[in-house]
This record gives C-alpha cells, sequence and structure tokens, in this order.
C-alpha cells in the first residue's frame, strides 16, 4: 500500500540528475506530489531525468534548474525560482553530499585541508542554504517535511574521516533542526548502506562484495529502495516522527 504524501505537496529535490534523486523524484510523484523543483550541478544530467519524469507524470509540474547548491548564490536562485513558480514548497529532500576525492579512502595524515573543507561544504552547505530557503514558508504554513542525507558510516570509519565527520555533521543537524522547527516540520535523515548509483557504478565487484560483507542482507541497494525511506518520511503516517535517522543498510549500522 502506498502510503500518501501531505495533501499533494510541493516538492524540491536536490541532486535530481543521479539515480537516487531520480528514484527520489519518481518516487514522490507517484506518491502524489503534484508539483516538483529539481536541481543538480550537472545540467546535462538533470535535464534527461527531468525529460523522464515529464513523460511519466504528465500531470506533474516541474521545474528543473541546473545549480550548484553548496554556493548561496546558485542555491538561492533556485529557491526563488521553485518559489516563484509554486508559491511554497512542503517537502524538503536534500540529496546532495558524497566523497571529495578520487579514492574512496584517504587517511586523515595525507588529507589536504582543501579536501576535507571540499568534503563538509558538499554535504553540510546544501542543507544549510535550503533549509533557510524553504523552512519559513513551512513555518508560515504550518507544516512541511524536510528529508536530509547521512550515511551509515556517520559513526565513524577508517580513510574515511572527512566523509563520516560531515554525514555525523548531518545527522546532527537533521536532530537540531527536529527541535528547533518542531512541531510544524519534521527533520529526519535517511543513511543509507553502499547504493548502486553512478558513483559505486564502476567499482569492482570485489570491492563491493567487501564492503557489504558484514550485512543482513549482504548487497548494495537500490536507489529505488532508499527512496522508500524519502517516501515514508514525506508520507501523513510519518506525522509522528521527527529526529529519526533510518539506517536503509541492509542491516549495516553505524560502528567503529
Amino acid at each position: 500500500m502506498t502510503a500518501a504524501l501531505l495533501t499533494t505537496p510541493r516538492v524540491a529535490v536536490t541532486g535530481a540528475g543521479g539515480p537516487m534523486g531520480l528514484a527520489i523524484a519518481r518516487r514522490l510523484a507517484q506518491a502524489g506530489a503534484r508539483a516538483m523543483a529539481l536541481t543538480d550541478i550537472s545540467g546535462t544530467r538533470l535535464d534527461a531525468n527531468a525529460a523522464l519524469l515529464r513523460t511519466e507524470f504528465p500531470a506533474l509540474e516541474i521545474v528543473a534548474m541546473r545549480g550548484d547548491v553548496t554556493g548561496q548564490v546558485e542555491a538561492g536562485a533556485f529557491a526563488e525560482a521553485a518559489l516563484a513558480a509554486f508559491g511554497g514548497i512542503d517537502v524538503l529532500v536534500n540529496t546532495v553530499g558524497g566523497l571529495r576525492s578520487a579514492q574512496l579512502y584517504t587517511p586523515l595524515l595525507d588529507m589536504t585541508e582543501v579536501q576535507w573543507r571540499a568534503t563538509f561544504d558538499l554535504n553540510l552547505m546544501g542543507c544549510f542554504h535550503l533549509i533557510r530557503a524553504f523552512a519559513p514558508g513551512m513555518l508560515d504554513r504550518g507544516a512541511g517535511r524536510i528529508v536530509n542525507f547521512a550515511t551509515i558510516v556517520f559513526g565513524g570509519e577508517k580513510g574515511q574521516a572527512d566523509y563520516a565527520a560531515a554525514k555525523a555533521g548531518v545527522a546532527s543537524l537533521t536532530r537540531s533542526l527536529a527541535a528547533e522547527l518542531a512541531p510544524a516540520i519534521t527533520v529526519n535523515a535517511v543513511a543509507p548502506g553502499l547504493t548502486r548509483t553512478s558513483v559505486t557504478r564502476n567499482m569492482p565487484e570485489t570491492e563491493a562484495t567487501r564492503l557489504t560483507a558484514g550485512a543482513c542482507i549482504p548487497r548494495m541497494a537500490e536507489p529505488e529502495e532508499i527512496a522508500e525511506a524519502v517516501a515514508f518520511f514525506a508520507s501523513e503516517p510519518a506525522r509522528f516522527v521527527t529526529g529519526e535517522i533510518m539506517a536503509v543498510s541492509g542491516g549495516l549500522h553505524p560502528h567503529l
């Protein structure tokens, strides 16, 4: 059974050019979103995904705008376009995040300050800018949903000190804002395990097997499985759920 979203919500999804963003947008459209503002740093990927969504959901109003939401100017331009088109945003999904390195692991003693700062910017600044842009309207209307993206490594991970610390920041931000923005807005986060996206698509099978071996379900997640958790947090049945960090990882949990 599909859990209904807030009444015909207006949704904003960042990172909408990638497989994860597309799966989330598609799932929220299936659940009843009537208007959707999409952004991604890649205009080519964003346009392709927006075209797919327009074909699949002809009644869905879509604004697709290329932008880097880690920067105030481009995040602000996206927010202004969304608000001008739809009058408000009811559900914000902050999907943007990831590593700022060509390699999966970098020991802290080999890490540059540039990488450290860039990883924090990538994982936190989009949340900062867009929550500040959209939350006031949610508060005025007395309802809203914010879904952030952490990861199961936010508890700490050898060789990923920058990424784990940044995602711990996302988890902490989520819980802080759940308290600050209550009771009108619920704020939750999804914490995926290794997921089949454009970043992991070319990962050697031996490495993927090693990273998922400890899970109860030892495989990568599919983006559609992560999107189900987002849809739950955005749904009417989740109206009493806030400040939660939901692991969607086949049984892996944050650890050291």
